[in-house]
Protein backbone atom coordinates (compact mmCIF):
# COMPACT_ATOMS: atom_id res chain seq x y z
CA UNK A 1 0.00 0.00 0.00
CA UNK A 2 2.74 2.23 0.32
CA UNK A 3 3.97 2.47 -2.83
CA UNK A 4 0.10 3.25 -3.88
CA UNK A 5 -0.13 6.18 -1.70
CA UNK A 6 3.39 7.58 -2.52
CA UNK A 7 1.97 7.20 -6.59
CA UNK A 8 -1.09 9.26 -5.30
CA UNK A 9 0.75 11.45 -2.95
CA UNK A 10 3.69 12.44 -5.49
CA UNK A 11 1.84 13.13 -8.55
CA UNK A 12 2.22 10.16 -10.46
CA UNK A 13 -1.44 9.06 -10.58
CA UNK A 14 -3.24 11.97 -10.70
CA UNK A 15 -6.96 13.03 -9.53
CA UNK A 16 -9.29 10.92 -11.91
CA UNK A 17 -7.08 8.09 -13.31
CA UNK A 18 -7.35 4.88 -12.84
CA UNK A 19 -5.40 3.03 -9.89
CA UNK A 20 -4.53 -0.84 -10.32
CA UNK A 21 -7.44 -2.98 -9.61
CA UNK A 22 -7.38 -6.16 -6.97
CA UNK A 23 -6.38 -8.20 -9.69
CA UNK A 24 -3.66 -6.10 -11.21
CA UNK A 25 -1.99 -5.79 -7.41
CA UNK A 26 -2.23 -9.34 -6.48
CA UNK A 27 -0.66 -10.24 -9.97
CA UNK A 28 2.01 -7.01 -9.78
CA UNK A 29 2.95 -6.75 -6.08
CA UNK A 30 2.62 -10.82 -5.58
CA UNK A 31 0.42 -10.84 -2.40
CA UNK A 32 -2.88 -12.66 -2.02
CA UNK A 33 -6.71 -11.34 -3.20
CA UNK A 34 -7.02 -10.41 0.45
CA UNK A 35 -4.47 -8.13 0.74
CA UNK A 36 -4.98 -6.58 -2.49
CA UNK A 37 -8.76 -5.81 -1.36
CA UNK A 38 -7.28 -4.60 1.68
CA UNK A 39 -4.97 -1.98 0.10
CA UNK A 40 -7.87 -0.66 -1.93
CA UNK A 41 -10.18 -0.01 1.33
CA UNK A 42 -7.61 1.37 3.46
CA UNK A 43 -6.98 3.90 0.50
CA UNK A 44 -10.40 4.31 0.02
CA UNK A 45 -10.94 5.24 3.78
CA UNK A 46 -8.46 7.62 3.37
CA UNK A 47 -10.11 9.15 0.76
CA UNK A 48 -7.39 8.32 -1.83
CA UNK A 49 -9.21 6.68 -4.09
CA UNK A 50 -13.13 6.24 -5.50
CA UNK A 51 -15.20 4.05 -6.94
CA UNK A 52 -16.25 5.18 -10.17
CA UNK A 53 -19.16 2.73 -11.92
CA UNK A 54 -17.69 1.38 -15.23
CA UNK A 55 -13.83 2.81 -15.04
CA UNK A 56 -12.46 0.76 -11.72
CA UNK A 57 -10.89 2.77 -8.68
CA UNK A 58 -9.67 5.78 -9.40
CA UNK A 59 -7.93 8.49 -7.72
CA UNK A 60 -9.57 11.07 -5.93
CA UNK A 61 -9.73 14.59 -6.16
CA UNK A 62 -7.95 16.22 -2.51
CA UNK A 63 -10.49 17.26 -0.17
CA UNK A 64 -11.50 20.87 -0.17
CA UNK A 65 -11.68 22.32 3.89
CA UNK A 66 -15.01 23.33 4.55
CA UNK A 67 -15.18 26.86 5.09
CA UNK A 68 -18.04 29.04 7.23
CA UNK A 69 -20.01 31.21 4.96
CA UNK A 70 -18.59 34.69 5.30
CA UNK A 71 -20.44 37.19 7.04
CA UNK A 72 -22.15 39.89 4.94
CA UNK A 73 -20.25 43.35 4.67
CA UNK A 74 -21.12 46.07 6.67
CA UNK A 75 -22.34 48.99 4.83
CA UNK A 76 -20.18 51.35 4.01
CA UNK A 77 -21.52 54.95 5.73
CA UNK A 78 -22.04 56.78 2.26
CA UNK A 79 -24.26 54.04 1.41
CA UNK A 80 -25.36 49.87 0.37
CA UNK A 81 -22.22 48.12 -1.19
CA UNK A 82 -22.88 46.98 -4.83
CA UNK A 83 -20.71 43.45 -4.54
CA UNK A 84 -22.49 40.99 -4.14
CA UNK A 85 -22.75 38.72 -0.61
CA UNK A 86 -22.84 35.52 -0.81
CA UNK A 87 -26.19 34.56 0.24
CA UNK A 88 -27.19 37.12 -2.96
CA UNK A 89 -25.44 34.79 -5.30
CA UNK A 90 -26.70 31.85 -4.09
CA UNK A 91 -29.20 30.51 -6.28
CA UNK A 92 -31.57 27.35 -6.78
CA UNK A 93 -29.37 26.22 -9.88
CA UNK A 94 -26.21 26.60 -8.01
CA UNK A 95 -28.11 24.25 -4.96
CA UNK A 96 -29.58 21.84 -7.18
CA UNK A 97 -26.28 21.50 -9.54
CA UNK A 98 -24.06 20.79 -6.51
CA UNK A 99 -25.88 17.91 -5.18
CA UNK A 100 -26.30 16.20 -8.61
CA UNK A 101 -22.62 16.38 -8.85
CA UNK A 102 -22.33 14.88 -5.45
CA UNK A 103 -24.88 12.23 -6.14
CA UNK A 104 -23.39 11.44 -9.71
CA UNK A 105 -19.63 11.13 -8.25
CA UNK A 106 -20.31 9.77 -4.78
CA UNK A 107 -23.94 8.03 -4.62
CA UNK A 108 -27.47 9.38 -2.96
CA UNK A 109 -26.26 8.69 0.68
CA UNK A 110 -23.92 11.40 0.22
CA UNK A 111 -25.96 13.99 -0.68
CA UNK A 112 -27.23 16.35 2.35
CA UNK A 113 -28.48 20.07 3.29
CA UNK A 114 -25.07 20.26 4.97
CA UNK A 115 -22.73 18.44 2.68
CA UNK A 116 -24.19 20.80 -0.51
CA UNK A 117 -23.65 23.59 1.67
CA UNK A 118 -19.81 23.22 2.51
CA UNK A 119 -19.56 22.34 -1.63
CA UNK A 120 -21.00 25.41 -2.17
CA UNK A 121 -19.65 27.44 0.85
CA UNK A 122 -22.04 28.72 2.66
CA UNK A 123 -23.79 28.21 5.83
CA UNK A 124 -26.17 25.18 5.67
CA UNK A 125 -29.38 27.18 6.72
CA UNK A 126 -29.36 29.57 4.06
CA UNK A 127 -30.03 26.94 1.47
CA UNK A 128 -33.97 26.59 2.83
CA UNK A 129 -34.37 29.85 1.40
CA UNK A 130 -34.17 27.96 -2.08
CA UNK A 131 -35.36 24.76 -1.09
CA UNK A 132 -37.94 23.44 1.52
CA UNK A 133 -35.83 19.99 2.95
CA UNK A 134 -33.82 17.09 1.63
CA UNK A 135 -37.27 15.47 0.12
CA UNK A 136 -37.61 19.01 -1.66
CA UNK A 137 -33.90 18.99 -3.11
CA UNK A 138 -34.35 14.95 -4.36
CA UNK A 139 -37.25 16.07 -6.03
CA UNK A 140 -35.55 19.02 -7.93
CA UNK A 141 -32.69 16.81 -8.71
CA UNK A 142 -34.65 14.36 -10.51
CA UNK A 143 -36.56 17.68 -12.62
CA UNK A 144 -33.11 18.80 -13.26
CA UNK A 145 -31.30 15.40 -15.06
CA UNK A 146 -34.80 14.55 -17.05
CA UNK A 147 -35.20 18.38 -18.31
CA UNK A 148 -31.65 18.08 -19.15
CA UNK A 149 -32.37 15.21 -22.07
CA UNK A 150 -35.89 16.95 -23.60
CA UNK A 151 -37.62 14.38 -25.96
CA UNK A 152 -37.45 15.87 -29.83
CA UNK A 153 -40.20 17.81 -31.08
CA UNK A 154 -41.07 15.58 -33.69
CA UNK A 155 -41.73 11.72 -32.82
CA UNK A 156 -41.34 9.28 -35.71
CA UNK A 157 -44.41 8.29 -37.50
CA UNK A 158 -44.25 4.91 -36.34
CA UNK A 159 -45.37 3.46 -32.76
CA UNK A 160 -42.43 0.74 -32.44
CA UNK A 161 -39.90 3.77 -33.30
CA UNK A 162 -41.07 6.25 -30.84
CA UNK A 163 -41.54 4.24 -28.33
CA UNK A 164 -37.85 3.14 -28.73
CA UNK A 165 -36.72 6.18 -28.89
CA UNK A 166 -38.30 7.39 -25.50
CA UNK A 167 -37.43 4.39 -23.71
CA UNK A 168 -33.67 4.63 -24.77
CA UNK A 169 -33.53 8.38 -23.81
CA UNK A 170 -34.48 6.91 -19.94
CA UNK A 171 -32.31 4.37 -19.88
CA UNK A 172 -29.50 6.75 -20.89
CA UNK A 173 -30.84 9.31 -18.17
CA UNK A 174 -30.79 6.52 -16.11
CA UNK A 175 -27.21 5.16 -16.96
CA UNK A 176 -25.47 8.87 -16.58
CA UNK A 177 -27.25 9.54 -12.96
CA UNK A 178 -26.91 5.87 -11.26
CA UNK A 179 -28.38 7.41 -7.86
CA UNK A 180 -31.86 8.48 -10.29
CA UNK A 181 -33.79 5.06 -10.41
CA UNK A 182 -33.89 4.06 -6.78
CA UNK A 183 -34.76 7.97 -5.85
CA UNK A 184 -37.78 7.55 -8.16
CA UNK A 185 -40.90 5.88 -6.93
CA UNK A 186 -43.46 4.17 -9.09
CA UNK A 187 -46.06 3.74 -6.30
CA UNK A 188 -45.61 6.95 -4.62
CA UNK A 189 -44.36 9.31 -7.49
CA UNK A 190 -43.00 12.55 -6.92
CA UNK A 191 -43.85 15.40 -9.06
CA UNK A 192 -41.29 15.53 -11.40
CA UNK A 193 -42.51 17.60 -14.18
CA UNK A 194 -39.59 17.64 -16.74
CA UNK A 195 -40.64 13.73 -16.78
CA UNK A 196 -44.35 14.01 -17.70
CA UNK A 197 -43.95 14.98 -21.52
CA UNK A 198 -42.22 11.40 -21.34
CA UNK A 199 -45.59 9.70 -19.69
CA UNK A 200 -47.64 12.16 -22.55
CA UNK A 201 -45.26 10.98 -25.72
CA UNK A 202 -45.96 7.29 -24.84
CA UNK A 203 -49.16 7.38 -23.76
CA UNK A 204 -50.18 9.70 -26.73
CA UNK A 205 -48.05 7.60 -29.50
CA UNK A 206 -49.99 4.05 -28.16
CA UNK A 207 -53.23 5.72 -27.89
CA UNK A 208 -53.14 6.93 -31.11
CA UNK A 209 -52.58 3.41 -32.75
CA UNK A 210 -55.52 1.52 -31.12
CA UNK A 211 -54.96 1.53 -27.30
CA UNK A 212 -57.58 2.63 -25.08
CA UNK A 213 -55.86 5.09 -22.46
CA UNK A 214 -56.19 2.86 -19.51
CA UNK A 215 -53.89 0.41 -21.45
CA UNK A 216 -51.63 3.09 -22.74
CA UNK A 217 -50.95 4.11 -19.77
CA UNK A 218 -50.23 0.96 -18.16
CA UNK A 219 -47.74 0.04 -20.61
CA UNK A 220 -45.92 3.09 -20.12
CA UNK A 221 -46.00 1.77 -16.30
CA UNK A 222 -44.37 -1.44 -17.33
CA UNK A 223 -41.71 0.18 -20.06
CA UNK A 224 -40.96 2.81 -17.53
CA UNK A 225 -40.17 0.57 -14.68
CA UNK A 226 -38.32 -2.15 -16.62
CA UNK A 227 -35.91 0.45 -17.49
CA UNK A 228 -35.72 1.75 -13.63
CA UNK A 229 -35.52 -1.45 -12.68
CA UNK A 230 -32.55 -2.44 -14.59
CA UNK A 231 -30.85 0.49 -13.87
CA UNK A 232 -31.07 -0.45 -9.77
CA UNK A 233 -28.40 -2.15 -10.19
CA UNK A 234 -26.31 0.87 -11.37
CA UNK A 235 -26.28 2.47 -7.90
CA UNK A 236 -26.11 -1.08 -5.97
CA UNK A 237 -23.30 -1.89 -7.64
CA UNK A 238 -21.33 0.85 -7.13
CA UNK A 239 -22.08 0.74 -3.45
CA UNK A 240 -21.19 -3.04 -3.65
CA UNK A 241 -17.73 -2.06 -5.24
CA UNK A 242 -17.04 1.31 -2.42
CA UNK A 243 -17.62 -1.28 -0.09
CA UNK A 244 -15.81 -4.51 -1.33
CA UNK A 245 -13.02 -3.00 -3.22
CA UNK A 246 -13.69 -5.07 -6.03
CA UNK A 247 -15.58 -4.39 -9.53
CA UNK A 248 -18.63 -7.05 -10.54
CA UNK A 249 -15.94 -9.12 -12.75
CA UNK A 250 -13.69 -9.58 -9.52
CA UNK A 251 -15.79 -9.79 -7.63
CA UNK A 252 -17.10 -12.53 -9.66
CA UNK A 253 -13.33 -14.07 -10.24
CA UNK A 254 -13.73 -14.29 -6.04
CA UNK A 255 -16.90 -16.72 -6.38
CA UNK A 256 -16.14 -18.92 -9.51
CA UNK A 257 -14.45 -21.51 -7.36
CA UNK A 258 -17.24 -22.11 -5.49
CA UNK A 259 -19.70 -22.15 -8.57
CA UNK A 260 -17.74 -24.87 -10.49
CA UNK A 261 -17.75 -26.90 -7.72
CA UNK A 262 -21.75 -26.57 -7.72
CA UNK A 263 -21.06 -27.22 -11.51
CA UNK A 264 -18.96 -30.35 -11.43
CA UNK A 265 -21.77 -32.23 -9.47
CA UNK A 266 -23.15 -32.58 -12.59
CA UNK A 267 -26.39 -31.36 -11.58
CA UNK A 268 -27.12 -28.68 -13.77
CA UNK A 269 -25.71 -29.93 -17.11
CA UNK A 270 -26.69 -26.37 -19.38
CA UNK A 271 -25.19 -23.94 -16.77
CA UNK A 272 -22.33 -26.22 -17.19
CA UNK A 273 -22.20 -25.72 -20.72
CA UNK A 274 -22.98 -21.82 -20.53
CA UNK A 275 -19.98 -21.76 -18.00
CA UNK A 276 -17.59 -23.29 -19.95
CA UNK A 277 -18.81 -21.15 -23.18
CA UNK A 278 -18.55 -17.79 -20.67
CA UNK A 279 -21.08 -15.71 -20.98
CA UNK A 280 -20.74 -11.74 -21.29
CA UNK A 281 -23.29 -9.71 -18.62
CA UNK A 282 -23.71 -6.51 -20.08
CA UNK A 283 -26.61 -4.20 -18.94
CA UNK A 284 -27.09 -2.04 -21.76
CA UNK A 285 -27.61 -5.59 -23.98
CA UNK A 286 -29.91 -6.83 -20.75
CA UNK A 287 -32.20 -3.95 -21.40
CA UNK A 288 -32.33 -3.70 -25.14
CA UNK A 289 -33.08 -7.24 -25.18
CA UNK A 290 -35.90 -7.26 -22.85
CA UNK A 291 -37.15 -4.12 -24.59
CA UNK A 292 -37.91 -5.32 -27.55
CA UNK A 293 -39.42 -8.74 -26.13
CA UNK A 294 -41.61 -6.15 -24.16
CA UNK A 295 -42.78 -4.19 -27.74
CA UNK A 296 -43.18 -7.47 -29.61
CA UNK A 297 -45.90 -8.26 -26.67
CA UNK A 298 -47.41 -4.81 -27.00
CA UNK A 299 -47.66 -5.60 -30.57
CA UNK A 300 -50.68 -7.30 -31.03
CA UNK A 301 -52.55 -5.51 -29.08
CA UNK A 302 -51.78 -2.06 -31.57
CA UNK A 303 -52.54 -4.14 -34.98
CA UNK A 304 -55.62 -5.22 -33.45
CA UNK A 305 -56.68 -1.53 -32.49
CA UNK A 306 -56.06 0.23 -35.15
CA UNK A 307 -57.65 -2.47 -37.38
CA UNK A 308 -61.01 -1.69 -35.60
Amino acid sequence: MSELRRRIETGELAPGDRVPSTREITRHWGVAMATATKVLSELRREDMVRAVPGVGTVVAAPSRPVRPARPAAAAPPDGPSDAPSVQTALTLGRIVGAAVTIADTEGLAAVSMRRVAAELEVATMSLYRHVADKDDLLTRMMDGVMAEHPLPADPPEGWRDAVELAARQVWNVFRRHPWLAPALSVTRPQMVVSALPYSEWILATLHAHGLDLQSAFTAHLMLFNYARGIAVNLETEREAEAHSGLDSEEWMDTQEPALLAILRTGRFPALSRLAAAGYDFDLDALFEFGLQRLLDGLSPLLDEGSAR
